[in-house]
């Protein structure tokens, strides 16, 4: 889509939709006044009649008004002033969103950065609303038949502000790249997106954008380098496993980079501890992690930031097989400590374990690790908030205030070593799963472990990388927290 910046009054706009925003309780609104105006006042008796609502999220199209040069114009309901905050003003943008994609709008202006938002610029507003636009205009079509009567998605959106608001504009840009990058690898059926498919996004990277160079390790190049955890994982699937390194260098090459760690399991069948049959399908969402960290590396070299960034994606298929790995092996990891297979349906902490040890050669700044590792997340905190775990407090602040820039929030579990007893094992130095008390802990708490010398967060994305059930599919997240934490290093 076509981001633009306009200083034009919004009446005068020759747009197929101008898109506006009113309180309940409050004066309407810079643009939204003039629309008054220019109509003799039809608004805001609309308005009183209860025409148009203005309760919040409500959407009302009105078309042909009086000395408004639109063809149509759409009011987004606000609700009551006093309870409108930062994640209110995202869901409002996010509806506008979603109404001009389900009806064929190819085109519109935007006024709703020009709504205040108490602790808010208009950089951020402006920045929100088009991110916003984006994500609700993305649809899966990869593998769908087109039919005759599909209309065209949003085509181009335009802002009101001037030159000073196109760093806004390039932000939003970046960041929404990313979250449809994200969203389009997660939704992607299995036997297309496997580990090879991964590795050759990864490749396209480094061909269409500055400054990034690709790595891809093979099942022969990790097993040189120890890694039977990664390897014993994707043993029993046809499609190899692949490590895969991006490297994007927006600094000098002495500055220590910032590193993120993917899950990249394209599906999970559970292995030999075979999940149950009913929403099995979903597992092709257990790259969630891989699609976010793949996401928002995608958003920082297009951006350009000024850091040094690598990105590292552990891609394996977990399946049943007569090579599979099985409950009671004992794993020698990259690292030299052992693991004690209890739950071959653990094999998230397997992959990652490995790569996080691989990881640490290039002496991060700070490591974080993605993951859909727990549907204890999903339990813990439903779809609202990923999970974040840290022993570095000003880690963890710093990508639970990202999270809340972006609207793509976290919430802080702890890692106490009173958990640790729990993966103690009989015959390795741990074992994979702690049982059902605290999983998503118990699972921080093996990571942990590879990651004793670094400044290490682990997010648990299970609950808000999709949404389960129905045909919602991915969402993109947590690209917006990642992001925002790169942005925030530069």
């Amino acid at each position: 889509m076509e981001f633009t910046l306009s200083t034009s009054q919004a009446t005068g706009l020759q747009t197929a939709c101008l898109v506006i925003g009113a309180f309940e309780d409050a004066p309407l609104h810079e643009s939204a006044e003039m629309v008054d105006k220019a109509s003799s006042g039809a608004l805001q008796q609309l308005i009183k009649s209860g025409d148009v609502s203005t309760d919040w999220k409500d959407t009302t199209l009105l078309h042909g008004l009086d000395g408004v040069n639109a063809k149509r114009i759409l009011v987004l309901g606000c609700g009551e002033i006093e309870k409108f905050n930062t994640l209110r003003y995202d869901s409002v943008c996010s509806s506008a969103g979603v109404f001009l994609r389900d009806h064929a709008t190819t085109n519109a202006h935007i006024c709703l950065n020009e709504i205040e938002v108490s602790k808010t610029t208009n950089h951020w507003r402006l920045r929100q609303a088009a991110v916003n636009l984006e994500r609700a205009n993305y649809r899966y079509t990869a593998t769908k038949t087109p039919k005759d009567d599909d209309h065209k998605p949003l085509q181009s959106a335009s802002f009101n502000g001037g030159p000073d608001l196109q760093h806004a504009l390039d932000e939003a840009a970046g960041i929404a790249r990313g979250y449809v990058r994200s969203m389009e690898l997660g939704n992607l059926p299995p036997n297309i997106c496997n580990p090879q498919y991964l590795a050759e996004v990864a490749q396209e990277f480094a061909e269409n954008y500055k400054n990034v160079s690709a790595e891809i390790l093979d099942e022969d190049q990790m097993a040189e380098l120890k890694m039977s955890a990664m390897l014993a994982v994707g043993r029993g699937s046809e499609y190899g496993s692949r490590l895969i390194v991006l490297k994007y260098q927006g600094k000098d090459k002495e500055s220590r980079p910032t590193v993120i760690v993917g899950k990249g399991i394209t599906f999970d069948s559970g292995g030999l501890s075979l999940k149950p049959g009913p929403n099995m399908e979903q597992m092709k969402f257990d790259m969630g992690g891989a699609a976010s960290v793949l996401g928002a590396f995608e958003a920082c070299a297009s951006m350009q930031l000024p850091i040094n960034l690598i990105c590292v994606v552990a891609a394996a298929e977990n399946m049943p097989g007569g090579n599979a790995y099985r409950p009671g092996d004992v794993l020698t990891s990259m690292s030299g400590k052992t693991i004690e297979v209890l739950n071959t349906d653990a094999e998230g902490r397997l992959v990652l374990c490995d790569a996080l040890t691989y990881c640490q050669r290039f002496n991060p700044t700070a490591l974080i690790d993605v993951a859909t590792l727990t549907g204890a997340a999903v339990i813990s905190l439903g779809h609202h908030a990923s999970i974040v775990m840290s022993k570095h407090d000003d880690l963890a602040e710093e990508l639970l205030d990202a999270g809340n820039t972006a609207i793509d929030r976290g919430w802080r579990l702890p890692l106490w070593d009173e958990y640790q007893p729990q993966i103690k094992s009989a015959y390795a130095d741990m074992k994979n799963v702690g049982g059902m008390a605290a999983g998503s802990i118990t699972a921080g708490c093996f990571l942990s472990r590879f990651t004793e010398d670094q400044r290490w967060a682990h997010i648990d994305c299970a609950g808000s990388t999709w949404i389960w059930g129905g045909d919602k599919g991915s969402t993109g997240r947590p690209v917006g927290m990642l992001t925002q934490f790169l942005i925030d290093q530069a």
